[in-house]
């Protein structure tokens, strides 16, 4: 009997996936992860995790499973917070989620299931795993889930071949409401639960409540910038090669004050990122205002009327080689490469056509239709069909 460890959160996905498992004949284990119990960031006067876990140990208990819980704040607020705070204060938007599956679920937690003889790890996410030997080596891939209004497979980008490995993703062939009906049909106490909404493991954040914490208010300025700013209308130059026109085509624009006129105040601009709208405060318009660039070393925030305006767009990003990651190291593309792929820039965004193009100190991704809102900080994914092929950190 192969031992399997899951990742118990206490909500229907991972108690369906540690039913099917002991169903299939693993000898399974749940482990619930403590990550957060910092309250001088507190997150709200709810302790998600208590009711998380005991409901987890519930589930356990039916399932005739061993249980625990390990506590894993040290690292997390390391690896995960620390971190969110140092880009936010950069000015860049990161994503917790893709990093806390990287650098907690897939790392830190499954050292300590390894250390307890685990064969595999597995947790409740809707994607799938398949693998194929080429080259006589096995090669593992990371597939998108069944259910294409829940896959999941954006927020495990950066999973490597040795994580994917010891991986199972029991539910990732099921649909949502399959997963529910198997959870009432074992009389499962999470069957009805609502999905958790918020950062990996700490619930609900109020998420400028949480960065004022540590990133402290300061007044600033907001400007509009209007749609016939020069740098929308210029002509576009003439390019001696290709890759001079990504880099044109991949650099943001830059403003200044005088670009546009002051409509209002904000408490940080380092709360913002590109493409929000609510938060700002700013009546008087059309239509509404959002967020097309932040400064932060000036501490201005930039704004355009209405989602369809100039300063959101760009069809071309950049990731640089250090933040560049293939899930399929033997499909990385090598300097002058290119390859036609599909690719997203936010979880749950639909795929849209791309090229990627290697270049020696990084990878550009040109889009067929130009992206709203590409944020510095946030991870690009790229796919062929429903197989997830690499990621990266926009830079």
């Amino acid at each position: 009997m192969k031992r399997v460890i899951v990742g118990l959160s206490g909500g229907v996905d991972s108690s369906v996936t540690a039913y099917l498992l002991k169903e299939q004949g693993y000898e399974v284990i749940g482990l619930f992860m403590k990550n957060w119990h910092d309250d001088s960031v507190t997150v709200s006067d709810e302790c998600p995790w208590l009711e998380d876990s005991n409901d987890a140990m519930i589930v356990a208990e039916k399932l005739g499973i061993p249980f625990q819980t390990v506590d894993l704040s040290e690292q997390y607020k390391e690896r995960i917070v620390d971190y969110m705070f140092d880009e936010y204060e950069k000015g860049r938007t990161p994503n917790p989620d893709v990093l806390c599956n990287r650098e907690i679920k897939f790392d830190v937690f499954m050292d300590i299931a390894l250390s307890l003889g685990a064969d595999y790890v597995a947790t409740g996410h809707y994607c799938r795993k398949a693998e194929e030997v080429i080259n006589a080596k096995t090669v593992y891939k990371l597939l998108a889930g069944k259910d294409k209004n829940k896959d999941q497979s954006y927020f495990l980008c950066q999973l490597s071949q040795k994580q994917l490995e010891k991986a199972l993703f029991p539910i990732g062939e099921l649909t949502k409401p399959e997963v529910r009906e198997i959870a009432k049909k074992a009389d499962l106490i999470t069957a009805d639960k609502k999905d958790s909404q918020g950062l990996c493991f700490i619930g609900k954040v109020r998420l400028p409540e949480f960065l004022q914490q540590k990133l402290k208010p300061k007044e600033g300025l907001i400007v509009q910038i209007p749609e016939n700013f020069n740098d929308y209308v210029k002509s576009t130059p003439h390019f001696e090669n290709k890759q001079a026109e990504l880099d044109y085509f991949s650099t943001k624009y830059k403003y200044h004050l005088k670009d546009g006129k002051v409509v209002g105040k904000h408490q940080g601009a380092h709360y913002f990122t590109k493409g929000q709208r609510k938060g700002l405060a700013v009546g008087g318009t059309k239509e509404p205002l959002f967020v097309i660039e932040t400064d932060v070393d000036e501490n201005v925030i930039y704004t355009g009327e209405g989602k369809k305006h100039k300063g959101l767009y760009r069809s071309v990003l950049f990731v640089s080689n250090e933040e560049l990651h293939w899930v399929r190291e033997d499909l990385a593309l090598k300097t002058g490469e290119t390859m036609k792929v599909e690719a997203r820039i936010r979880y749950r965004q639909p795929l849209e056509k791309a090229i990627l193009h290697k270049v020696e100190n990084g990878l550009f991704v040109e889009f067929l239709n130009p992206q709203s809102a590409i944020q510095e900080g946030q991870f690009v994914a790229w796919y062929k069909v429903d197989e997830l092929l690499g990621s990266g950190i926009i830079s």
